[in-house]
């Protein structure tokens, strides 16, 4: 293989960049040329990039979001326009194609590889943290990291005047980052959408811990849950308790930025490099996943069919057993 090709799709996470800086100079260690589709598909559609080497990837390494674009791009759903692309991509040379993105991207990767063979490996790279067969994905423990930090924050107005603060985090319809960030973060009590937790029970833990004379009380919300986010559930949990004041504060966005954590920038520099090893080796249709800290090669059909990976209860309990 002479030349592949790297794209980034879907929501950007922290990290991306030092997937693709360990792809490019990895694949000069083969002597393998690596260009860059543009803003994602829609570049990858359109036959839009850049040639990528050692130079041009040089100082990315702490940067967030991504250098090369990314976007979404309905047209590909189809195949014609996936024909198309296809052919587009051979006519300029470009033999393989590494995929950074969530499960959409994989959809887009495997049928890419299924109906026009060309050789596809991917590469999770989503703050989500909800892609089967991967431990963590590119971005997840920096926007764990810069909830914390908020929360953290905004705890010291919650102590001061006692009033209670709904902090909505991130996650699409996955509770994993609220569930790590309620651990960390010392939550009175996590909301996820994958658990249907009474109001009442919850409203009951915090007069509890008001007797104790606990005067912060910090409640993560999934943006999934059901009840319409941190500002539904505020209002339900307002129901039950009228009387006690309270503030919701939507993190949003700033999670996807800001400087990667040294993990994400070593499971994304691991993802990369054994992206392009696989490609070189003549090994496709797989996505790297993060297994006991080391990089695997997963199917990509098998990834897609299992779906979003089952939510770590033990995590919403342990949350609920450390809240005093």
């Amino acid at each position: 293989m002479r030349t592949i090709g790297i794209l980034t799709s879907g929501g950007d996470a922290p990290g991306m960049n030092a997937a693709i800086r360990a792809a490019v100079r990895t694949a000069t260690c083969h002597d393998i040329r690596v260009v860059a589709y543009l803003d994602g598909y829609a570049g990858f559609v359109a036959g839009e990039f850049v040639a990528l080497d050692d130079r041009a990837v040089g100082n990315i390494l702490h940067r967030g979001g991504t250098v090369i674009g990314t976007s979404r791009c309905p047209e590909f759903f189809d195949p014609a326009v996936r024909a198309a692309a296809a052919a587009r991509m051979r006519d300029a040379g470009v033999e393989g194609l590494i995929v950074i993105g969530g499960d959409g991207s994989f959809r887009g990767a495997l049928a890419l590889q299924e109906e026009h063979g060309v050789p596809v490996v991917g590469i999770p790279g989503t703050i989500d943290n909800d892609i089967w067969g991967t431990e963590e994905t590119i971005g997840f423990d920096t926007a764990v990291n810069t909830a914390v930090r908020a929360i953290d924050q905004v705890r010291d107005t919650s102590e001061s005047t006692g009033m209670m603060f709904f902090v909505e985090v991130m996650g699409r319809t996955s509770g994993a980052i609220a569930l790590h960030v309620g651990v960390a973060a010392g939550a009175a009590s996590v909301v996820v959408p994958e658990s249907h937790e009474d109001v009442e029970a919850i409203a009951e833990r915090i007069r509890r811990s008001i007797g104790r004379g606990k005067r912060s009380h910090i409640i993560v919300v999934a943006e999934g849950d059901e009840a319409g986010g941190a500002f539904g559930f505020a209002k339900r949990f307002e129901a039950v308790m009228p009387d006690h004041p309270y503030r919701v504060l939507v993190l949003g966005h700033i999670q996807r930025g800001g400087s990667p954590t040294a993990r994400d920038r070593i499971i994304a520099s691991l993802s990369g490099a054994s992206a392009v090893e696989a490609l070189a080796n003549g090994r496709s249709g797989v996505m790297i996943g993060i297994q006991c800290g080391r990089p695997v090669e997963v199917p990509l059909r098998d990834v897609i069919a299992h779906g979003k990976p089952d939510p770590d209860f033990g995590m919403l309990q342990l949350a609920q057993a450390l809240a005093g």
